[in-house]
């Protein structure tokens, strides 16, 4: 597919090949392809509108950005945290590479501005969505893995994670809400919350979630999310504000 895309270099104009280098002097990273960079822009709502463009999307590039960044993340929490047990480090891995985390990275960079969107997508508000930023963030992780190897990934990883590791490391970053209600209500009550997916709305490439939370006889909710996890957080996090444990 990639192959198909750069057949015609033409095909970035004079002010996006302006843009492109843009961002890359603004993120410190440097592409031999900026058709590549270009393609990690491109969210899959521009390819469904264009049958001509139907495979010119950057979820390929995401799902092997992905891979990179858990990579990348894994390897300093294991260099950087050499007296912690492995469920520190997958803690706190899973909060630096998550869609909350991922989101206001990619503002902080400027993807929002960089995308190309289907139609649809950018009326309903797509440039400013979590879910798509952080896929985003992803795929020019995998662009430049592609293009310069993992070493140069790597650095940009580093240099995007690392502040967040350094929030989480000194609880200033996000908290898990779901073991915090879990705990104080197994030794308050001996029992733990219940979490009850409400309503799933929205199409299946923007799914919202809303789960409530059981207390006993107490429901707290529902709370939304983009996804099942990051509505129970939510859900959580409103039980413990309203027990006045937060």
């Amino acid at each position: 597919m990639l192959k198909s895309f750069f057949r015609n270099k033409d095909s970035i104009s004079p002010q996006r090949k302006k843009e492109l280098l843009e961002f890359c002097k603004k993120t410190g990273i440097r592409f031999n392809s900026l058709e590549l960079l270009d393609l990690a822009f491109h969210h899959r709502s521009f390819s469904n509108e264009s049958s001509n463009n139907r495979h010119i999307n950057n979820e390929r590039l995401e799902f092997l950005g992905d891979s990179v960044l858990g990579m990348a993340t894994a390897t300093f929490l294991y260099q950087d945290m050499v007296e912690n047990p492995e469920g520190d480090l997958a803690k706190i891995k899973s909060v630096v590479v998550s869609e909350k985390s991922l989101a206001p990275i990619a503002r902080k960079i400027g993807i929002n501005r960089m995308l190309v969107l289907g139609k649809g997508e950018e009326k309903s508000g797509g440039r400013e969505k979590d879910a798509i930023l952080a896929d985003c963030v992803e795929a020019v992780i995998g662009a430049l893995y592609l293009d310069r190897g993992f070493e140069e990934a790597e650095k940009l990883v580093l240099s995007l994670i690392v502040p967040e590791i350094r929030k989480v490391q000194q609880n200033k970053g996000q908290k898990d809400y779901k073991t915090l209600l879990q705990e104080h209500y197994q030794k308050k009550c001996r029992t733990i919350p219940v979490y009850e997916l409400v309503k799933k709305t929205g199409p299946d490439h923007d799914r919202t979630f809303w789960v409530s939370v059981h207390l006993k006889e107490k429901v707290f909710g529902p709370c939304e999310g983009k996804n099942k996890k990051t509505a129970e957080q939510n859900a959580a996090k409103l039980a413990l504000e309203s027990e006045g444990l937060l």
